[in-house]
């Protein structure tokens, strides 16, 4: 369930790409900032699938030639990025709601609707370490040196130790959390359910500031310099001035209604997010501003990963679309036959996403 079920700026630099070619968790960085540090082709093919037998709600990671993902059935599966082969399996014997795997220091990490967090060593599949918390773990992981930061239903922000899933501090909000923690230098800021943007001291948890949104926020937090740019349930996205600790826009789509789950990306000044609208939008990062919006057959839940001026998008239509990052036209497309709300990763030429039929499709 989302969080609103469980309820009843001048810009100063664009998005930089990560240092090492992988999308090691969710939005493929700490910052969640959706960019790849690779290229990709004009028009892809597929390379493999693989079938899991159940839905993929959460999104895949790709570290050291690997590509782990987490079923709805609660299974992890690592396969080789070259040619789809399974390497190993691990069985949480828990359902799997959106939280998407992070790979780091040899474990992978996320967590299930159980309540449990897991870390399951890298290279073969068995369990390191288990946390549970009081409610189901939709948030996916952030790591951080030696800190996995992940939200529960039980309205905390965990950060645990990475080698042994000791509670290094916890934050008591006023809702679920359901958001993944964004990361940059040392503060962690997080949406929540509870209407809230908070930043936080990534050593204690201590609390920077707290801003009022005014609307529940499934989305997870994009953070570029000073800024921070998310969608609501409000139907609109905010762009926040981290130094003034305002919101300093926000954008709608002047025709319709319909909230954001996606979560942004950022690229050459604009920020890129699905809607329910069924749209693809591009928002001016400094003004707010609309800069195109692409349409498709269903709502766009899944969130954009970018490479190389190219968008990759999924949407309930069942499809997967590549868009050109300034124009928003469409460059390429695939019908997987089914729904995607997970989100792509990129890494190594490919791209890889899994389906709510059960596929993985990889494309290069």
């Amino acid at each position: 369930m989302l969080c609103v079920v469980a309820l009843a700026l001048q810009v100063s630099l664009p998005a930089q790409a990560p240092a090492t070619d992988s999308w090691a968790q969710f939005r493929g960085n700490p910052k969640l900032t959706g960019i790849a540090a690779t290229t990709t082709p004009a028009a892809p093919t597929v390379r493999w699938t693989y079938d899991a037998g159940e839905a993929f709600d959460s999104s895949p990671a790709i570290a050291d030639g690997t590509v782990y993902a987490v079923n709805s059935n609660g299974d992890l599966v690592a396969l080789d990025l070259a040619t789809g082969r399974l390497r190993w399996k691990y069985s949480t014997g828990e359902p799997v709601g959106e939280s998407s795997p992070a790979a780091a220091g040899g474990l992978v990490f996320f967590g299930d609707l159980g309540g449990t967090i897991h870390a399951v060593n890298a290279g073969n599949g068995t369990k390191a370490w288990t946390f549970k918390t009081g409610g189901e773990v939709k948030s996916s992981p952030t790591v951080a040196g030696d800190l996995v930061l992940i939200g529960s239903y039980d309205t905390h922000l965990y950060a645990l130790e990475s080698r042994t899933g000791k509670v290094r501090w916890k934050l008591k909000t006023d809702g679920p959390v359901h958001a993944t923690p964004a990361i940059h230098g040392d503060v962690v800021y997080i949406t929540g359910c509870d209407e809230k943007l908070r930043g936080l001291r990534l050593a204690t948890g201590g609390v920077l500031f707290t801003i009022d949104t005014g609307a529940y926020t499934g989305a997870s937090p994009l953070v570029n310099g000073n800024w921070a740019y998310f969608g609501t349930f409000n139907y609109e996205v905010l762009g926040v001035d981290l130094r003034t600790r305002k919101i300093v826009w926000r954008y709608r789509n002047p025709n319709r209604e319909f909230p954001f789950y996606s979560s942004a990306a950022l690229v050459d000044g604009r920020v890129i997010v699905g809607g329910r609208d069924k749209s693809v939008h591009a928002i001016e990062a400094a003004t707010g501003q609309p800069a195109w919006a692409f349409v498709t057959r269903a709502r766009v839940d899944s969130s954009p990963a970018i490479a190389g001026g190219r968008v990759y998008i999924g949407s309930s239509d069942g499809h997967l679309y590549q868009l050109d990052a300034r124009s928003g036209d469409k460059q390429w497309e695939f019908d997987a036959g089914a729904p995607i709300t997970a989100s792509p990763a990129i890494a190594g030429g490919r791209i890889v996403v899994g389906t709510q039929d059960g596929r993985v499709y990889c494309f290069g």
